[in-house]
């Protein structure tokens, strides 16, 4: 039953109050529609698109990422300067853990990624920098010792390394052991080395020698091959004692030997900066050595010490490390000494 125009109800059950109630429910509907339709029954002008927010560099991994480009060098280009004439380098401490081994593979990689012709010479018997480059060096591989001991020629030795542009390395086997008791009934037993590296027709920028942990024989050799001398220094007390014995070692080469060398480079490692000990060490160092110390520290890294294992360096291992940012700025440090040399001297295919 309908009751009368002015408000009754209807058999729906619904008041007719002059459409209000139409209204009243459209209006309750649209309280239930989702937010976006709601916001579409206003106005149909399109949302402008939001840019991505830019990648935040104070993130860890976007610090890490940019360190691993800048280490890397994607683009091949020559970033690090190249000297005007070929370096060579004796990396020498007769203690050993010191970092020698370290220090020669990831300097090596560092400038090499950067645009220099580099060759690492494995003088050290353990073969690790030829472990380090992933570099074969088992039993019957052609190595230093047989440029060492008769007198091969390195064009016939020295290898590419894998994925890194103009680094090569004449790798150490086993047989290097016996070397120096082979060599001691040799003529000019000492400069055997030297004459061998005369021999390597390639263009090069660096030569690194790894030494062995003594002062025999074979690191005579490499400095009298050598014009510098490169010395790692772990941030440690012990590393300190056996220097002085090193640098007279260094000074009778010098003046019996090679008038040439010099001990060029000072490199602290292992540097552990919760010890006070190895900011005693630093200081010591740096008050007695002053401007041939780099300025770069290479810290106490367990990412250094993996690397070896998987026959890579720190700088292809992992590029954003710590490790591998200390290293790349000491191979950076170098670089720009070596960019002042001059062109004089003995020398020597390279430089240009």
């Amino acid at each position: 039953m309908e009751s009368g125009a002015n408000g009754g109800t209807s058999p729906a059950g619904r008041t007719d109050n002059g459409g209000d109630g139409m209204r009243r429910s459209t209006s309750q509907r649209g309280r239930h529609l989702a937010p976006e339709a709601a916001a579409k029954t206003k106005t149909e002008a399109p949302v402008p698109h939001q840019p991505e927010p830019p990648l935040d560099d104070d993130l860890p991994l976007a610090r890490e990422a940019q360190r691993a480009v800048r280490v890397l060098n994607p683009s091949g280009s020559v970033t690090m300067p190249r000297p005007p004439r070929r370096r060579v380098f004796a990396v020498a401490n007769q203690k050993g853990g010191v970092g020698k081994t370290t220090s020669t593979v990831n300097l090596a990689v560092a400038l090499a990624l950067h645009g220099n012709r580099v060759m690492v010479i494995d003088l050290d018997p353990q073969g690790n920098a030829s472990t380090g480059l992933g570099v074969e060096h088992g039993a019957g591989t052609p190595s230093v010792y047989e440029a060492v001991v008769e007198g091969m020629p390195l064009d016939e030795i020295a290898v590419p390394v894998d994925g890194i542009p103009s680094l090569y390395c004449v790798p150490a086997t086993i047989d290097l052991a016996g070397a120096e008791v082979e060599l001691v009934n040799v003529v000019a037993r000492e400069g055997r080395l030297e004459k061998s590296i005369e021999t390597f027709s390639g263009e090069l920028d660096y030569i690194f020698i790894d030494c062995p942990p003594s002062l025999g024989l074979l690191t005579v050799n490499a400095l009298v091959a050598a014009e510098e001398v490169l010395i790692p220094i772990q941030c440690e007390y012990y590393a300190l004692e056996g220097l002085g014995q090193l640098l007279r070692n260094i000074e009778l080469i010098k003046a019996h030997l090679n008038a040439r060398l010099r001990v060029s480079t000072i490199l602290l490692t292992m540097y552990d900066k919760r010890t006070k000990l190895a900011d005693q060490v630093e200081q010591e160092v740096r008050g007695h050595f002053s401007e041939i110390v780099l300025d770069a520290v290479v810290p106490r890294s367990v990412r250094v010490s993996e690397a070896p294992g998987y026959g890579q360096s720190i700088m292809t291992y992992d590029p954003g490390s710590r490790g591998a940012t200390s290293y790349f700025e000491a191979a950076e440090e170098i670089a720009r000494r070596g960019a002042k040399l001059s062109r004089r001297g003995k020398n020597q295919k390279g430089g240009n």
